[in-house]
């Protein structure tokens, strides 16, 4: 009996403890959640810290005062690359959900439809509205082939009057599937914040491209243009001397003070070919001081390809703008010289004609060098290949200025500096390619200057000019940018040769590529406009860690037993293992 009550008394305790330690985990929990309704906080457990968003992007989502829609066309069977694309998407949303409860979504699938009419008609909706498909060549698991089109975008809308098409897949040159991919991952963030930024913004930033000294045509920066009208109020500006021209000051108040306010938030001065005069100059020189933003793309060498069109060899001249003081003043030099670069785009030239075509044929020139990211700015992070078309080298200098000088581009290991005058032959053409012919290391060719610029008329200027209230002259510069760039021809689109209309900047219809010319335009411009900001998430970088495609289909059977019978199995053997010490525990207390 005595054993008996012993047993009985700790069944009683056993009893009572698992009712206190379910109670005790019950009242954690609810306490858990009380405190968590006025405490936000999220754990990123990822290595990368992949999910934990920037400051700037968690400062945007709390200014929401309205829901932003995004309908993301990335819904259905795709392969696995996709797939991924499509569960990091939807956890990005979920992310900055967390943050601002004005962000809603929905994945669509556009093939859905109840006949081939139905789905085309969404697809030409779709393409109509801005977003762009991609087509892929899908291999099933019988070997066979099939052909599939993906529309890896969305559209977003705000307040259900404005809607705006992004796309949300990378396509740079020359990566394989897998590193677009691992780029569309890394820019996710990126995108999606750029896009409530733009779905939402009332009044626009001003931009104004310069004119007057012979600057590259409306029509030569078409695309550029319309693109930059998606987030700014964009026009073309002949400062021709006129005082209030890019900046206009306030009446004087009591004490005679004046105030300057600029016109444009920056400025592009694209390809001049004219000098441009001290009036003018002086104009620049005060907007910057007053902390105006420019994106110089000026070139020290003139060469053109319509000087080859008719004979064989032409003359790169030195170029005088009158602007090589005010940019030593800054803090860059341009070089008189061109860049020969090994890798190069290509240029088609006409060997022949059949049945009335002529025939082309594709020789890489030199002249048109393919550059790359020379800093890890995140400008140019991940950026695709820039074409340039007969580029100079700069160089920083020491300005005696506080100005961070940052290289932007860069030319390739295996370059060719030609000091101007550049005689300039097509006979080069049909040279075999030898790297002995480029023996110089990479050269820079473009930069990014931020900090407090001196004035290039500081001391130079009548005392009447300086104290004169409605000049408001500064010496030096509030903190502001510039972006110097040592080729105009970056952000210059081709004009299509049959329809006579401008193409895509970028896009090179002789070989159909497509280059990284107008992401950097709208990088710099961003950068330049909107700050360190937005520009920054770009510079976050993580792996896709996809399957192996190999693996995938030579080993299928084998990886799916592994995944399938060695859970189960752990799971079993756990069971009987802690069957058996169950037995052995309680055979061990009925014994005493």
């Amino acid at each position: 009996m005595v054993g008996g009550d012993v047993m009985e008394n700790k069944r009683k305790n056993l009893k009572k403890t698992q009712i206190t330690t379910f109670v005790v985990t019950l009242a954690l929990i609810a306490v858990v959640n009380v405190i968590g309704s006025f405490v936000f906080t999220r754990f990123d457990l990822t290595s990368e810290k992949r999910y934990t968003l920037s400051e700037t992007t968690k400062e945007e989502l709390g200014k929401l005062n309205d829901y932003v829609y995004f309908k993301v066309y990335l819904e259905g069977d795709f392969p696995a690359g996709f797939k991924k694309l499509r569960r990091e998407t939807k956890e990005m949303l979920d992310e900055f959900r967390a943050y601002s409860k004005y962000i809603d979504y929905e994945f669509i699938n556009p093939s859905d439809g109840s006949s081939r009419t139905e789905i085309n008609d969404n697809y030409k909706l779709l393409y109509e509205s801005g977003l762009n498909p991609t087509e892929l060549t899908v291999q099933n698991s019988d070997g066979s082939t099939r052909q599939m089109i993906i529309w890896p975008g969305a559209l977003v809308s705000y307040r259900n009057d404005t809607e705006i098409a992004i796309d949300l897949l990378e396509n740079q040159l020359g990566q394989s599937s897998e590193e677009n991919l691992n780029a569309s991952i890394q820019n996710l963030e990126f995108r999606l914040l750029d896009a409530i930024k733009k779905v939402t913004r009332f009044q626009k930033p001003t931009i104004a491209f310069i004119e007057g000294h012979g600057e590259l045509t409306e029509t030569e920066v078409y695309d550029i243009t319309e693109t930059l009208k998606q987030n700014y109020n964009v026009g073309r500006l002949a400062i021709d001397g006129k005082v209030d021209a890019l900046m206009r000051r306030s009446e004087p108040n009591a004490k005679g003070e004046v105030n300057a306010y600029l016109n444009y938030d920056a400025i592009i001065i694209a390809k001049p070919t004219q000098p441009f005069d001290e009036k003018d100059k002086f104009l620049l020189d005060q907007y910057i001081m007053h902390g105006g933003k420019v994106l110089w793309l000026v070139e020290p060498v003139y060469a053109t390809m319509d000087s080859l069109t008719y004979q064989e060899s032409t003359i790169g001249t030195e170029l005088d703008l009158n602007l090589d003081d005010m940019l030593f003043k800054y803090g860059v030099r341009l070089n008189r010289n061109l860049l020969l670069d090994l890798n190069c785009a290509a240029l088609p030239i006409r060997t022949g004609q059949v049945a009335g075509q002529p025939q082309l044929e594709f020789y890489r020139w030199y002249y048109f060098p393919l550059v790359q990211a020379a800093s890890e700015h995140p400008m140019v992070r991940n950026m695709n290949s820039i074409k340039m078309d007969f580029v100079s080298s700069m160089e920083a200098v020491n300005s005696g200025s506080d100005v961070v000088k940052t290289p932007l581009l860069m030319t390739s290991n295996y370059t060719k500096v030609s000091g101007a005058p550049v005689f300039i032959s097509l006979a080069m053409l049909k040279q075999t390619p030898d790297k002995r012919m480029f023996p110089s290391r990479s050269q820079n060719v473009a930069y990014l200057l931020k900090g407090t610029f001196p004035s290039l008329y500081a001391n130079r200027i009548t005392a009447e000019i300086e104290e004169s209230a409605e000049m408001k002259f500064m010496a030096e510069s509030k903190t502001t940018a510039m972006i110097v760039v040592a080729d105009g021809d970056i952000i210059r689109n081709q004009i299509d040769i049959k329809r006579k209309t401008p193409l895509p900047l970028g896009y090179d219809q002789y070989t159909t590529n497509t280059y990284g010319n107008k992401g950097f335009i709208e990088n710099a411009v961003s950068y330049l406009v909107d700050g360190e900001g937005l520009i920054d998430i770009r510079s976050r970088e993580f792996k896709v860690r996809l399957l192996d495609p190999d693996k995938k289909v030579n080993q299928r059977l084998t990886w799916q037993l592994v995944n399938t019978l060695v859970p189960t199995g752990l799971v079993i053997v756990l069971g009987l293992v802690l069957a058996a010490v169950r037995k052995r525990k309680y055979s061990k207390n009925n014994t005493h």
